[in-house]
């Protein structure tokens, strides 16, 4: 799906503007955005080098490997990698560990919705198998704590699966998560809910307490409403899994609910939930405790512009955020805890496409991502190098 036909409602919420409308939902007045500290500047890595002979462009010290062209089997196995890899997660295994890629086709059974590749501890790959099929744009998803891919389908009527990594076992629809235009999903790991994110022009932002650990069968699926001092109320939805013909979508279920424009990515570390919304360049850092809501960065306030077209994201050991841009100049660029925003890696001679499913190995070595239109169907690629552990 082309994200880019996103309407904007970006005007009114430069112009600090409370938005009222029962379409629209609450929109955010401007003050949260002054708030908004990263800014452009030089990185923790220094500036790119020439790209390599995959057109990647890289700091000193890194490297990239390409590990797999879409519609081509995947090196040293049989498998034929799907069309359009996006969101993506990694998992460790007892003799390495496992990459996850969703796969955005809008036609079921052209081929996996969900596929994997296993590697070795030297980080060799050792095999690829489909874990999801019969699904259609399957866009980002999340890992869960206890070792499962939840993969989600970016359409009205769209769906959540809990997925095995291994391949072992079936992969399972979780309707508790709600039937709307899922983009992505990410697991406290200490408290225990999920955040959704939603792609649409005034999508939500939900949260999924689960009735039980390691249970998503059931549990309560909630809608936030932002106060002016970026405060969280939850609000419970009536109906979390509305008809296409007759039901009200979730996000227009409670009007005081607040708006996003284009919800994306979403990662959980260290107490704090960061999401993405592309509508307005615009990356979010929810606390969890305190239940409060900042802009962390805000492209409109940035002089350099070092990130638009935000989309999928991931962090490191260090605190890092890792935000792959949809458009822009197609890089993936590093918010680090100081409030540098800083590109790591630059993708050229691939205009069109969009960076995709970022996700460290478990040693923080290996970063894999995705170019999704690359060749016009997509690869998947590995930067390795000297990522570092702590912040500075």
């Amino acid at each position: 799906m082309d994200r880019r036909q996103f309407l904007r409602i970006g005007s009114a919420i430069a112009a600090g503007a409370i938005v009222e409308s029962s379409f629209f939902g609450r929109a955010l007045a401007d003050p949260l955005a002054a708030h908004a500290r990263a800014r452009g500047g030089p990185g923790p890595y220094g500036p790119l080098l020439a790209p390599d002979a995959n057109g990647i462009a890289l700091p000193a010290g890194f490297r990239s490997r390409l590990l797999a062209r879409s519609r081509e089997p995947v090196a040293g196995t049989g498998y034929v990698w799907h069309m359009l890899p996006d969101g993506g997660a990694t998992f460790r295994t007892d003799d390495g560990w496992i990459y996850v890629s969703n796969s955005e086709m809008f036609v079921a059974g052209l081929n996996a919705s969900v596929s994997a590749i296993r590697f070795d501890r030297s980080g060799e790959i050792v095999a690829a198998y489909p874990i999801c099929e019969g699904t259609t744009f399957n866009c980002a998803g999340g890992a869960t704590p206890w070792g499962t891919w939840i993969t989600c389908e970016e359409h009205a009527q769209g769906r959540a699966f809990e997925c095995d990594p291994t391949g072992v076992a079936p992969a399972v629809e979780r309707a508790a998560l709600g039937t709307f235009q899922h983009e992505a999903v990410a697991c406290d790991w200490r408290l225990g809910p999920l955040y959704l994110t939603e792609d649409q022009r005034d999508g939500r932002l939900y949260r999924f307490t689960p009735a039980g650990w390691r249970d998503l069968s059931e549990g309560v699926l909630e809608v936030a409403r932002v106060g002016p001092e970026g405060l969280v109320t939850w609000m419970r939805l009536r109906d979390p899994n509305p008809s296409a013909v007759s039901g009200t979508p979730t996000r227009h279920q409670v009007p005081e609910s607040t708006g996003f424009d284009g919800g994306e990515g979403v990662v959980y570390h260290d107490g704090h939930v960061y999401f993405t919304t592309k509508g307005d360049h615009r990356v979010w850092d929810y606390e969890t405790r305190s239940q409060r809501l900042r802009i962390l960065y805000d492209a409109q306030r940035d002089p350099a512009r070092q990130l638009t077209g935000v989309d999928n994201i991931t962090a490191s050991r260090s605190g890092d955020l890792f935000v792959a841009e949809d458009g822009g100049n197609m890089e993936v660029v590093i918010l680090t805890p100081e409030g540098v925003a800083s590109p790591l890696l630059r993708i050229v001679g691939q205009d069109g496409s969009e960076i995709t499913g970022p996700a460290f190995d478990p040693s923080g070595e290996r970063l894999y991502l995705s170019s999704q239109r690359a060749f016009h169907v997509g690869a998947t690629y590995e930067v390795s190098g000297p990522f570092r552990r702590m912040p500075a």
